[in-house]
């Protein structure tokens, strides 16, 4: 089966986990005990203010229209408009999306520079002092909250010794790498632990393989077994771990964007939570879910091609 067909397969795989995404959202409104818009707006609230945001919402009308007018919405973009910025939900959300994006994709690179080596020196010095030290090190970061290891590294790193800045983005490219190393660094610790037990099964299973005993009795160096078989089949297993925890990975992000005070979706979120910004909660929902399933298709896509065993069907 070719590429294509596996796409073609995979979208329609995909449309109803889309769909219930979709449902999912519309009616965590519409299930609220009360009135929704008298949630939104407060107790305080007149009754004209109220039943104009039934009205703007569609709260008025059926439930079954109102599903469609949100799809159809959704399906053009349209996702409202927010009670806070009084603006368009999906014009806000993507101005703070690159943020959250950039957070995500530092904090992978971070974790990959770092559980590479340590996985494959852990594999290949299996049951020794080195892999005790490997494991029982990722073990314990395992255990550690996302916002008590962010708070932790903010108060060493950026006020008792100011190495880094305390929060912000930055203005430019190198800015916002300096003033994203901490909170990226955070997520790093917290992705590495299963990062690293994954890559190092997937290191040990090949060092042991038949054909990698086999090149040891050709003579191949260990660094060339390294280099030419071990690293190829850990990037599959990193594949994998990244795409199988992206959603966490949003989750995380929602915590040291809070913690860092980071102008991304993550933040954004909390925000309008505490706003009672329901527009806007649904958006993000929306685009988060999403994301998450465009990156596990990607990732299917990028196992595929990578690694020529696995089969289109």
């Amino acid at each position: 089966m070719d590429i294509v067909v596996f796409l073609r397969r995979r979208l329609l795989q995909v449309l109803p986990v889309l769909f219930g995404i979709v449902l999912a959202v519309f009616l965590s409104v519409r299930l609220i005990p009360g009135d929704p818009a008298r949630i939104m707006l407060g107790v305080h609230a007149s009754d004209e203010k109220v039943a104009a945001l039934r009205e703007q919402m569609g709260l008025d009308q059926p439930l079954l229209w109102q599903f469609g007018k949100f799809v159809a919405n959704v399906a053009q973009g349209e996702l409202g408009t927010s009670l806070v910025y009084r603006r368009g939900v999906s014009q806000v959300i993507f101005e703070r999306l690159p943020v959250t994006s950039s957070l995500i994709a530092y904090a992978v690179m971070l974790s990959i520079l770092l559980c590479v080596p340590l996985a494959t020196i852990a594999a290949v010095r299996q049951g020794k002092t080195m892999d005790y030290l490997v494991r029982g090190v990722s073990t314990l970061t395992l255990s550690m909250p996302g916002f008590w290891l962010g708070l932790n590294l903010l108060i060493m790193l950026a006020v008792t010794y100011p190495l880094f800045p305390v929060s912000g983005y930055g203005r430019n490219f190198g800015d916002r790498v300096w003033h994203l190393f901490l909170p990226a660094l955070t997520i790093a610790f917290s992705l590495a632990p299963m990062l690293i037990r994954s890559l190092r099964d997937a290191v040990i299973e090949v060092l042991n393989s038949p054909h990698v005993e086999f090149a040891r009795t050709k003579g191949l160096s260990e660094w060339n077994l390294l280099r030419r078989h071990v690293l190829r089949n850990g990037l599959l297993s990193t594949v994998t771990i990244l795409g199988v925890n992206i959603g966490w990975l949003m989750g995380g992000s929602v915590i040291v964007e809070t913690v860092f005070t980071i102008p991304g979706t993550g933040s954004l979120i909390v925000s309008s939570i505490f706003a009672r910004d329901y527009p806007m909660i649904q958006g993000i929902a929306l685009v988060f879910g999403a994301m998450v399933i465009v990156i596990n298709l990607l990732t299917d896509i990028v196992y595929a091609l990578l690694d020529p065993r696995v089969s289109y069907e």
